[in-house]
């Protein structure tokens, strides 16, 4: 994994394990507990806020079908596509 300092996930990333494995590489999860749990689970909110306007920015990705599909194996080309979408959404 990058490094990183957080890490955010929604409630399908949210296990005992995942969490610890997290720690142990010095990441700090934010990601909100199940409804299941029987102990409420500590997450930063205005942190998890964040990972909504992600999950839109990959939604709107999809609408880029070359992007989606990788038709472009060579890395520089699918980044200068993401770049181009990210532009163009942009804007839009």
């Amino acid at each position: 994994m990058p490094d990183v300092d957080w890490l955010l996930g929604d409630r399908g990333y949210d296990a005992d394990w995942f969490r610890e494995a997290l720690k142990d590489k010095g990441i700090r999860p934010c990601i909100l507990g199940r409804k299941q749990r029987k102990t409420a689970i500590r997450y930063d909110k205005r942190r998890y806020r964040h990972r909504n306007q992600i999950k839109i920015m990959f939604g709107r990705f999809k609408d880029w079908r070359r992007v989606v599909t990788r038709y472009d194996r060579c890395p520089m080309v699918l980044l200068s596509i993401i770049a181009l979408a990210e532009i163009v959404i942009y804007w839009l």
